[in-house]
């Protein structure tokens, strides 16, 4: 299996990335803008043009502080987060968390259709197009697409954490008794250093990787996990 070079996998691993990223917060403010919220909106944020998500930290400097520290082969990042206010909710703690639960639940449906693109449309382009047409593009493809699924599962799953300010966080609020969840809601100015200490420490790969890989594993299959894996975790 050939070795990809650093610009081979940033453009394979772009797009899908900036892709799920995106959709991820324009589920969210649809999502609210549903419930009675039309904040999103009104900030120009419902929309796939890149340029409106863009964050410094979350989209630039973190998946490649990632990228070149893992050696290419874990990134994860995120866009700008959408505006949402809570009060514009017939009911604030069920609607936040629904507004919150639809950005995971836009990247599963991301890979699940990475999924059926890998496993379904791509083995039918292959018997019908001409080898001089799909055999230039068939790897980048492919890895395009086991990228996305990749990004969009360790998305869901790692922004399902019930971190505050993550958006498990918000599902875990709403759950939780009164009490109890303003008591949880104070460590949200602490949830990012949480989030780091956990990773500096090892333990948020031990507690992300495990459900990744069973999700992945439940999409592609092992023949495809294996051989995406093959190019992206040497």
């Amino acid at each position: 299996m050939e070795q990809l070079t650093t610009i081979q996998k940033i453009v394979v691993i772009a797009p899908p990335f900036v892709l799920s990223v995106i959709l991820h917060e324009v589920a969210h403010g649809w999502i609210a803008e549903k419930l009675g919220d039309p904040t999103a909106r009104n900030a120009g944020r419902l929309t796939l043009n890149p340029v409106r998500h863009i964050d410094l930290y979350w989209t630039i400097l973190l998946p490649l502080l990632l990228y070149f520290s893992t050696n290419g082969r874990f990134v994860l990042g995120g866009a700008k987060p959408v505006p949402i206010n809570p009060y514009n909710f017939k009911n604030p703690r069920r609607d936040m968390a629904f507004s919150s639960l639809a950005g995971p639940a836009a990247n599963l449906l991301i890979a699940i259709f990475c999924a059926f693109a890998l496993r379904v449309i791509l083995p039918i382009l292959v018997k019908f197009l001409p080898e001089t047409v799909w055999g230039p593009i068939a790897l980048p493809v492919t890895l395009m697409f086991g990228y996305g699924a990749f990004i969009s599962v360790a998305l869901a799953v790692f922004n399902m954490l019930p971190i505050p300010p993550l958006d498990g966080s918000r599902i875990a609020y709403w759950l939780l008794p009164e009490k109890l969840a303003a008591m949880y809601y104070r460590f949200e100015s602490f949830g990012i250093l949480i989030v780091f200490a956990l990773f500096a420490l090892g333990l948020l790969g031990a507690i992300i990787w495990p459900i990744i890989i069973y999700v992945l594993y439940f999409l592609l299959g092992n023949d495809i996990l294996i051989f995406i894996f093959g190019y992206f975790f040497k």
